[in-house]
């Protein structure tokens, strides 16, 4: 289905026509049908002759209702462009047609209304006034229908020709990403908050959840209706009312959207490429202000040129926008540019990123990035995509997601980005395909769940992870390495299995080794080595001169006074075994003891504390806590006064 919007100077007969085709008065405020002048949006449908549907949106002629007229033409497919055959061009028509130019709207039809009021040869110079106008524009090849609205002249083919413009106009795309920008919100009685908008970008189906940004707020959609008829899925490209479940009117204004949950974010700074229109009545300079619509958004806006020392009419530049409030954007939406006061459209262009961070001036690698953004290839933009953020690994089904690239594209970008060494795939099964790749081998395709992550971003990952473990190494000499899960959180990764990953790769590529350590495993540099300054070696010399004395017979090391971190050292080490929080063993004598009670077992099946404590000539107490530990050890099995085999 599509979306068709009107356009034109006030008092043009935009809405007379509206019910004209399709007998719907898109004036539904009491103020418009008074004064007669659109003053908001309105909304009707009509059936073409090719059986398809569309919707039409109504938009305000007036110039002090523009904003109006933004929120409404943000998501069409085709205008229809409505000019009076006894006025011809006037102000507004020009302005409403460079918007369009703005947002790149190609595709549509232009109705000389009021045809009934002119004769034929003041017609015929108003068809090519209207076409010299319309070949600077997008709509250059826009077919012109002579129309009344009062008398039914030319309605039929206008809309015929409707139907047969639309058969150009590619379908709005299913990317799993739907978006509602709100334009209208009011209540039923019965049902409760009624939200409208164009959809865009996927579908929605009753009993979804579903999200409102800025802001966050959770719902769930109740019901569904395109032109007053009941719908369980809604397609995009549609005309949509949505019946939400839990949220109150005076919560939600147009210009809010309404998304699938965790994926579009509130901004309030985004980069652009701007074009300024050629009859702009003044050129952009640093830190001036201005009004930004997109979607049914609006806001004002603060510029940082990042390209140019300013932006002169007819020019076009890489800026960044600082937000007065957040706006749910994404990248590639198109957006207009007005001055404040007095209100006039200076220029639009297209969102390049949401999430930027603050940028310097005349930056080069900034600028090329943008660059890259803005025009590049598919295996372009996904390596730029890759390597910007954290760099941590992202699976297929993500990134199509992330980029609205198609799976084809991606499959194709990622195999040749891995072959020629700028993308990395992770998991057992993916290392086998990166090197299979690599080698030049022909691969399946990708599975959704495979991840990747950009070797210069991995790269940058890498070296945080190595600067971290090394920072530890530093602050604590006498431990082994640092606790997997402090490195997580150090890193700043929520994702257990996206942390296992990478620290799975980090080990495959012998950037960080994974060891026992007294407090469980941990994670150290490969290189790293305890080594004790003199005072510390002189205590663990001690220490060990202490426990060598009487083997069997372990020193009580509250006694002895040594430092607790040169202990946990040792056993790190390998030089002291850990059997209990008092009892510790010389590892070669804890070995010894463990093979004899272990020859016992096998000899007589069974072995009591009694006979351990003869054997070794020592105490109860560390022969006791010897055979504990060997039971927490799943080695032994107690059975009575008794140990058994496991």
């Amino acid at each position: 289905m599509y979306v068709i919007g009107t356009a034109g100077h006030v008092d043009h007969g935009k809405s007379t026509l509206v019910k004209a085709l399709t007998g719907i008065d898109p004036d539904r405020l009491a103020e418009e049908k008074r004064r007669e002048m659109t003053i908001d949006l309105g909304f009707a449908w009509l059936k073409l002759p090719s059986g398809q549907e569309i919707s039409l949106v109504d938009v305000p002629g007036h110039e002090r209702f523009i904003k109006n007229m933004l929120a409404g033409v943000g998501g069409i497919d085709a205008v229809l462009l409505v000019i009076a055959a006894d006025e011809g061009i006037m102000p507004q028509t020009v302005e409403h047609l460079a918007i369009l130019d703005l947002l790149q709207i190609q595709h549509g039809v232009v109705a000389l209304t009021k045809c009934d009021l002119v004769d034929d040869e003041w017609l015929e110079l108003m068809r090519e006034e209207v076409k010299e106008r319309l070949s600077r524009s997008r709509l250059a090849e826009a077919p012109l229908v002579p129309v009344s609205a009062r008398s039914g002249k030319g309605l039929k083919e206008l809309i015929k020709t409707l139907d047969s413009t639309l058969t150009t106009v590619p379908l709005r795309p299913d990317l799993g990403k739907p978006r509602l920008p709100i334009d209208r919100v009011f209540t039923i009685s019965g049902f409760g908050t009624v939200v409208t908008g164009t959809l865009i970008e996927g579908r929605l189906t009753i009993g979804q959840e579903v999200e409102i940004q800025p802001g966050g707020l959770k719902s769930r959609i109740r019901s569904l209706q395109m032109h007053q008829t009941k719908a369980e899925i809604a397609p995009p490209g549609n005309r949509v009312a949505v019946n939400l479940v839990g949220l109150e009117v005076n919560e939600l204004h147009r210009g809010m959207v309404l998304t699938t949950p965790n994926w579009l974010e509130a901004t309030d700074r985004i980069d652009v490429r701007l074009t300024l229109l050629l009859n702009s009545p003044l050129e952009i300079v640093q830190n001036s202000r201005y009004d930004l619509f997109s979607g049914a958004s609006e806001t004002r806006v603060g510029v940082t040129i990042l390209d140019k020392e300013r932006l002169l009419p007819g020019e076009s530049g890489l800026l960044q926008f600082r937000l007065a409030e957040p706006l749910a954007l994404a990248k590639g939406d198109r957006f207009i540019l007005r001055l404040p006061s007095p209100s006039q459209t200076i220029g639009g262009g297209i969102v390049l990123d949401t999430q930027p961070r603050r940028h310097k001036r005349f930056q080069e690698e900034v600028i090329t990035t943008l660059q890259i953004l803005e025009q590049g290839t598919p295996t372009e933009i996904l390596l730029q995509h890759l390597n910007t953020g954290e760099g941590w690994p992202r699976d297929l089904k993500t990134l199509i997601e992330e980029t609205t690239l198609a799976l084809k594209e991606i499959q194709v970008a990622v195999k040749e980005l891995v072959k020629e060494g700028n993308a990395l795939l992770f998991s057992e099964e993916g290392l086998t395909r990166e090197a299979a790749l690599k080698a030049g081998e022909a691969i399946a395709e990708l599975p959704l769940n495979q991840p990747i992550a950009g070797s210069a971003a991995w790269q940058r990952l890498k070296e945080r992870a190595v600067a971290l473990v090394q920072q530890y190494h530093h602050q604590f000499p006498l431990k082994r390495g640092i606790n997997r899960e402090e490195l997580k959180s150090r890193l700043g990764i929520s994702s257990p299995k996206t942390y296992n990953l990478i620290i799975h790769r980090l080990g495959r590529e012998a950037v960080l080794v994974e060891r026992k350590s007294s407090g469980g495993m941990v994670l150290s540099l490969p290189n790293f080595k305890l080594v004790f300054n003199p005072a510390q070696q002189k205590q663990a010399d001690a220490l060990l001169e202490a426990f060598r004395r009487e083997p069997y017979l372990p020193p009580s090391l509250s006694e002895l006074g040594t430092d607790p971190q040169i202990i946990a050292a040792l056993v790190d080490e390998g030089e002291l075994q850990k059997i209990s929080e008092s009892v510790y063993f010389l590892t070669e004598a804890y070995n010894t003891m463990l093979q004899e009670v272990l020859s016992k077992l096998d000899q007589n099946g069974k072995i009591t504390l009694a006979e351990v404590r003869d054997r070794f000539k020592t105490s109860r107490k560390p022969v006791q806590a010897l055979l504990e530990y060997l039971d927490d050890q799943k080695i032994t099995r107690r059975v009575g006064d008794e140990r058994v085999k496991w």
